[in-house]
């Protein structure tokens, strides 16, 4: 057993002092706060979108992309967050994936190596088209504000 210095001579050091972790070592650096869910549903984003991807050509459904995947601390479940290119026929699309589910997980089964796939649920993320909404106000804003001095110098 390694001996330190006291006031008093020679004093065991126990084993658990010897090495100084990698936080006393570097204080600045912060512990990983990735968390296994987070990159399960990171690989389920990818081979969802590949596996999407193919059956919206198979089945002839309106073109989807899978934007995010959120899946529970137990990994039972799984959101999984698509949007269209045509925002008019996203139901449709989202009801497709839905009766395609089944196969969708069996096939992702294949793909990844997890003990238990998630149960997938299909959902329409419509923050793409709120993002075009409000692009589109901010578009037409500098043509409101002349026309709001326009008639203010109208006015007078």
């Amino acid at each position: 057993m390694p001996y330190g210095t006291g006031p008093l001579g020679p004093v065991p050091v126990p084993p658990c002092k010897l090495f100084k972790t990698q936080y006393e070592e570097e204080p600045d650096r912060v512990p990983k706060t990735f968390h296994r869910t987070d990159r399960v549903s990171a690989q389920l984003r990818r081979e969802l979108g590949t596996l999407v991807h193919n059956a919206v050509r198979e089945h002839g459904l309106p073109s989807v992309s899978v934007s995010d995947v959120e899946i529970t601390r137990d990994m039972a479940h799984a959101k999984v967050f698509v949007t269209a290119l045509m925002p008019e026929r996203s139901a449709e699309a989202v009801a497709g994936l839905k009766e395609l589910g089944y196969r969708l997980r069996m096939d992702l089964a294949r793909a990844m190596k997890l003990r238990h796939v998630p149960e997938l649920h299909f959902h329409y993320d419509d923050s793409v088209d709120r993002g075009e909404h409000i692009d589109n106000i901010l578009r037409d804003l500098p043509d409101t504000l002349a026309a709001e001095k326009r008639r203010e110098s109208d006015e007078e």
